[in-house]
């Protein structure tokens, strides 16, 4: 069966995860001694135990959410022999996903990813004043109705110097808009009259994926350039581009982009399909990515794994 392995993003955090990994599997608990080891924190006691203020802080949301996808590929490849290059066709990510998609994938050491996605979570919260962001879930309009919700909640906001820009296309009938505050809370009203059913305020710290976040994408510039990255042992569909790509050199370029541009996740599930992809295997955390996957392309078998049991089912199907 062609597979392709993607990794949840942020959001898709719980405390307690990864616990019974570690608990279970020593190649899982090794992992997340690795992560704590490059963080030179104890990032995987805040994963098990909370709390879940800190947890769900951006800077420890990121590194742990690898972690929790990072700790099931080592268990998949010690018990049940999982080669990358063998058994995926490509790996993908929604937003940070993509440090773990390439860590699992070999394009990134687990402790190089951990320390640049603390970096990432820093320099994002850093871009902007905290409550002078925000993002929004527009539900029931497409990416293209978005942008011209995005773009007239800015073209109001023009004497304040506010903007508005779609930073998700997650799924038909769901996409995220994110800017200035009260950009996006015009943008809240004017999407009713674009056909939105409901507009709804995300409870996040900062306005990602977005041009305020310019200066976030000069420091992952920075940091990435002192950074190996080899290529990938299985292509990696970017956010950016909603394609393959496996030279290191493009792939730090679209890193840097991502901070800033629209995660093209529709697009990216789209490609799957057409390249034959039969089943979307989501790794990590949470089963939100199998979700959107369903409603992209229903004809795609998805599975969630971050469970033991879950291990275990795709050890004997591969």
């Amino acid at each position: 069966m062609k597979r392709a392995f993607v990794f949840p993003g942020q959001g898709s955090q719980a405390v307690g995860m990864g616990r019974s990994l570690a608990d279970g599997f020593p190649a899982a608990r090794r992992l997340f001694d690795e992560v704590d080891d490059a963080l030179s924190q104890p990032l995987s006691r805040l994963m098990f135990d909370g709390p879940e203020s800190e947890l769900t802080l951006t800077e420890n949301a990121q590194p742990a959410l690898m972690a929790a996808s990072l700790a099931v590929i080592r268990v998949l490849e010690t018990e049940g022999g999982l080669d990358i290059a063998r058994h995926v066709a490509f790996v993908a990510g929604h937003s940070l996903g993509e440090y773990s998609a390439l860590a699992a994938a070999g394009a990134l050491a687990p402790g190089d990813a951990a320390r640049l996605l603390k970096l990432r979570g820093r320099a994002m919260q850093r871009a902007v004043p905290v409550g002078a962001g925000a993002m929004a879930a527009l539900i029931g309009l497409d990416a293209e109705a978005a942008r011209l919700v995005a773009a007239e909640a800015t073209r109001a906001g023009i004497e304040h110097d506010e903007i508005c820009a779609v930073a998700n296309d997650n799924a038909p009938g769901q996409v995220v808009v994110s800017g200035h505050r009260g950009a996006v809370e015009r943008a809240i009203a004017i999407a009713r009259g674009h056909g939105a059913r409901r507009s709804v305020m995300l409870p996040v710290s900062a306005p990602f994926h977005s041009p305020l976040l310019i200066p976030a994408a000069d420091a992952m510039a920075v940091a990435l350039a002192n950074v190996a990255l080899r290529p990938p042992r299985a292509p990696l569909v970017a956010n950016v581009t909603a394609r393959p790509v496996k030279n290191p050199a493009e792939i730090k370029c679209l890193l840097v982009r991502q901070v800033t541009a629209m995660v093209r996740w529709r697009e990216s599930v789209m490609f799957l399909a057409k390249a034959g992809v039969e089943e979307v295997v989501e790794i990590g955390a949470g089963r939100v990515l199998a979700g959107l996957v369903r409603r992209i392309a229903p004809a795609l078998a998805t599975r969630s794994v971050g469970a033991p049991a879950e291990v275990e089912a795709l050890i004997g199907a591969l």
